[in-house]
């Protein structure tokens, strides 16, 4: 069984993980930016971590035979904080990085006027560099939150073919169909989706342009919920070509809108700028 993770915080997670994964069947990710736990402080906090997302990162899980993409981006709960939004003009120059294979996580949290002015600059700038955007739907009041999503989409440059709305679930699923985007969603231990409703929405929606990731992060949450989620479908009779085209094809495809997914995984290197991921010994 072949696994693409398409919504991983690998930041957070540690080479256990990345072992875990690839016997699981994990053998591409894509990493989307997100905030940290904790207030950032500077713009220079996000140029850090874009770096980390476009060197550190891969070379971790090049070690453990996993491609590694990365999405970057404002994302929408710091797009509220004046300190964070001038990244938004750092962007450009980290766009067009190979590394880099759509604009993302943006979206909703809280529904402002900021995330509404963040998401539309945001959107525009996918569609100025030829990239597909990830959009977070917010957690609280869902469709709603759709709703407003889906008219900023509409009224971008961004065709909506080239959108991926994340974190759906039962109450969203209907109205992100329609609109011709391509449906995440986020399996959790104990929010969100689970196993068992990922598999009810596929039965009922069937699978066309729907992604399951882990979203997992340093918060509660698993990294091998997408292997979890193919073992589901398949015990639910869905059969192997429906879970490969979720847990594989289907994340392909899109971020291959990007025109820079690579699934070749780089010959791992024994030092990424001077350091490795050994810890005592030789």
């Amino acid at each position: 069984m072949r696994i693409f993770d398409p919504h991983i915080h690998m930041t957070s997670r540690t080479t256990d993980d990345y072992e875990a994964m690839h016997a699981a069947g994990v053998r591409a990710v894509v990493e989307p930016s997100f905030w940290l736990g904790q207030p950032r402080t500077s713009v220079a906090s996000f140029l850090d971590y874009f770096d980390a997302l476009l060197g550190w990162e891969p070379f971790r899980a090049a070690q453990y035979g996993i491609a590694h993409h990365c999405t970057l981006a404002l994302n929408p709960k710091e797009a509220n904080d004046p300190r964070c939004t001038p990244v938004l003009e750092e962007l450009p120059r980290y766009l067009v990085k190979d590394g880099v294979v759509a604009v993302g996580e943006i979206g909703y949290d809280s529904m402002t006027p900021a995330e509404d002015a963040a998401l539309a600059a945001q959107l525009q700038l996918a569609a100025d560099h030829g990239l597909p955007a990830l959009v977070h739907t917010p957690h609280r009041d869902k469709l709603a939150g759709l709703r407003r999503t889906l008219d900023v989409v509409r009224e971008s440059d961004l065709p909506v073919e080239h959108v991926l709305l994340d974190h759906l679930n039962e109450t969203t699923v209907a109205a992100a169909r329609d609109s011709g985007c391509w449906l995440g969603f986020s399996v959790y231990p104990d929010t969100k989706m689970d196993e068992a409703r990922m598999v009810a929405v596929l039965q009922e929606f069937g699978p066309q342009r729907v992604l399951v990731n882990s979203a997992a992060d340093w918060g509660r949450s698993d990294p091998l919920k997408t292997r979890k989620v193919a073992d589901a479908m398949l015990a639910a009779g869905l059969g192997e070509d429906t879970v490969d085209l979720v847990l594989w094809r289907n994340p392909v495809a899109f971020y291959s809108l990007s025109g820079r997914l690579d699934l070749d995984v780089p010959q791992p290197q024994d030092l990424h700028e001077g350091n490795s991921i050994l810890r005592g010994g030789e």
